[in-house]
């Protein structure tokens, strides 16, 4: 292991662990180079354009403000 590898017996460090980051940071790149990102951005700003729209910016205000930790939804 070179000096600047992350330790790999998986403790958690943090919010997570060096190879939990390892595999979603793997699984990210792999998506990008899949292709799929433009049709996945379009498929959601229609979303937003739509029924749910209303129902998703709530939800993206109550992440963005904090209130969705608390264990009460809504709060």
């Amino acid at each position: 292991m070179a000096k600047s590898d992350p330790p790999t017996d998986g403790k958690v460090q943090g919010e997570g662990d060096y190879v939990s980051a390892r595999k979603f940071q793997q699984a990210e790149q792999a998506f990008v180079k899949s292709g799929k990102v433009e049709a996945k951005a379009r498929e959601a700003a229609d979303a937003l354009d739509g029924p749910e729209g209303a129902d998703l910016e709530a939800a993206r205000r109550r992440a963005a403000d904090g209130s969705h930790r608390g264990g009460r939804a809504g709060k």
